[in-house]
């Protein structure tokens, strides 16, 4: 066989060669030990929090090492592509703060290795295909989807492994003249790799994750181009992983049985790998065992399920970092002003088997993150989720800014913060207390029914209706209690709790069964943020506002 007139026929238009290409592409110079890794998704239209992991394993690697970090779109599988995908993957990964050095964006490519979408990049795939024709490596197929199908069925039935290969690959070393016929009449063709491998053969591999492997060695004649001249994954990843000089490799690990194959194309382009690291599946529990969080199970794996559901990014980004790496969690306790980023992450650190994904725990972590914002930050990523999500309370919520940064800032700061809330979903309920339009008290359903008669009760939110009118607020906390306590000792309640837990029988109960007949009041609710710092807030008039409604429900006519 004349490989290279075999070559020049396939491939007649193809004048640029692999030198070229390795001069337009060169090494990138960077520092040793610098790594450049890539997100290289497919454009379904379903991102999902395996993207997100690996991703953001990349992300550290090549952040952490001065390295590079680029975005490749794997669109050769158009039957997959889902229009507007590509804009909706680019705007996901953005929104989780996966910062891209180069690659594809809304706008267009940016950097020099590209293009970074693989349908773009053809005519370099088929310079490399040209090579490898030329070298005897690879070589066209004309079957049909039938003749495909028979061959299924006969292994099927001879219960062999399934492929093209063996005497299965019937044009493998068919003559150049039944080629050229075939092409004389115009009939598609794909072309295959020419194995050399055996599966009597074990390939011995360094996953950096998974540790030392034995595979067993490709023997199938893999398709390198689709009959449309649009490589598989398989050898576009190849090309592009070498031109865009990618040191480490992060995907899933559903993907090691396709190693050994791409192990081969590597040797026979006489190109080095780059190192890979397989991921493995994230998982829940389900009952007493484990499974692979499912698209059509878990809302949980989709992205979006975490903005709609008001996870800020920084809580999803701290949470994944527990998960990938268990040390995290001490280095944050130990470390609980610093960012994130400055956490040292490791893949070394990574579990083998695949991760466990837990919501109640993201819902602590998110809390940890939440209660170590500033009021400010808080408030602004309240008010850009509820424009979208909640306008209504977005409507109230940013009406008064002020306002409402002041009711977030009660507990927060110190070493103890408050942790009233998990998601930006969750804070419109707590903070309905603060605005009239949302304001739903408790006791229009359940009524004062505590230990505090309901004559107490109507006596307490009198009095302290008639202070606001008279004197406004207190002017600081220690105020504020000392007339509380004096307004419960009048009538019958201890005004102090180990006094009165001491002696129960000498008292009506207790200081704080006052204050919660003015928390509920007030808040229309049991509980809620310090009461002092809740009506300073809110003013007295607001105040005064609030006690003559729940008055009202006592029987109290004004």
């Amino acid at each position: 066989m004349d490989y290279q007139k075999l070559a020049d026929m396939l491939f007649a238009d193809v004048v640029k060669t692999p030198e070229e290409l390795e001069a337009e592409f060169p090494p990138r110079g960077l520092p040793e030990g610098a790594v450049v890794s890539r997100m290289a998704p497919s454009p379904t239209g379903f991102v999902h929090l395996g993207n997100l992991v690996q991703g953001l394993t990349s992300e550290r690697m090549t952040h952490q090492s001065g390295g590079v970090l680029f975005l490749r779109v794997e669109d050769t599988d158009q039957k997959r592509e889902v229009a507007g995908a590509v804009e909706t993957l680019i705007e996901a990964l953005k929104f989780y703060d996966i910062r891209f050095d180069e690659g594809a964006s809304v706008q267009g490519d940016i950097g020099d290795y590209g293009p970074y979408r693989q349908r773009q990049r053809r005519d370099i795939y088929h310079v490399y295909a040209k090579k490898l024709t030329a070298e005897g490596k690879a070589y066209p197929c004309f079957c049909t989807e039938q003749e495909l199908s028979d061959i299924h069925a006969e292994q099927e039935k001879n219960k062999e492994n399934f492929g093209y290969y063996g005497k299965y690959a019937v044009w493998r070393d068919r003559p150049i003249e039944d080629i050229e016929r075939q092409l004389a009449e115009g009939k598609p063709w794909v072309l295959r790799f020419r194995s050399e491998g055996s599966i009597e053969n074990k390939v011995k591999f360094t996953d950096l994750i998974k540790g030392a492997l034995e595979l067993t060695e490709n023997d199938i004649d893999h398709v390198l181009l689709k009959s449309d001249g649009i490589p598989t994954y398989h050898f576009a990843h190849v090309v592009d992983d070498h031109l865009m000089r990618t040191t480490h490799v992060v995907r899933g690990d559903e993907w090691l049985p396709s190693l050994p194959f791409h192990v081969q194309l590597f040797a026979a382009l006489g190109w080095k790998p780059p190192k890979y690291l397989h991921i493995g599946p994230l998982m829940k529990m389900d009952g007493d065992s484990k499974r692979k969080l499912s698209k059509r199970k878990d809302p949980e794996l989709a992205l979006t399920f975490y903005e709609q559901a008001g996870f800020p990014v920084r809580s999803v980004y701290e949470y994944l970092l527990g998960v990938l790496n268990s040390n995290f969690e001490d280095w944050r306790r130990a470390n609980p002003d610093i960012p994130a980023t400055e956490f040292k992450f490791s893949y070394k650190k990574m579990n083998p088997a695949g991760s466990l994904f837990d919501e109640n725990k993201l819902r602590d972590v998110s809390k940890d993150v939440l209660a170590r914002m500033t009021a400010q930050e808080v408030y602004a990523l309240e008010s850009e989720w509820a424009e979208k999500y909640n306008p209504e309370f977005y409507k109230v919520f940013t009406e008064k800014p002020e306002y409402s940064q002041a009711a977030l800032s009660i507990g927060r700061g110190g070493k103890k913060p408050r942790k009233d809330f998990a998601t930006l979903a969750e804070i419109p309920a707590y903070l309905s207390f603060f605005y009239d339009e949302t304001f739903v008290p408790e006791y229009e359903q359940d009524g004062f029914d505590w230990q505090v008669s309901r004559e107490d009760a109507a006596e307490i939110v009198c009095e302290w209706q008639e202070l606001c009118a008279k004197d406004g607020m207190p002017g600081d906390g220690d105020a504020w209690f000392a007339l509380v306590k004096q307004m419960g000792e009048r009538l019958g309640y201890c005004p102090d709790t180990k006094l009165y837990r001491s002696e129960p029988e000498k008292w009506k109960g207790s200081v704080g069964d006052v204050s919660m007949v003015l928390r509920v009041a007030t808040c229309g609710r049991r509980q809620s943020p310090d009461l002092f710092s809740v009506m300073d807030i809110m003013g007295s008039e607001a105040v005064m506002k609030r006690m003559s409604r729940a008055g009202e429900k006592l029987g109290i006519r004004n």
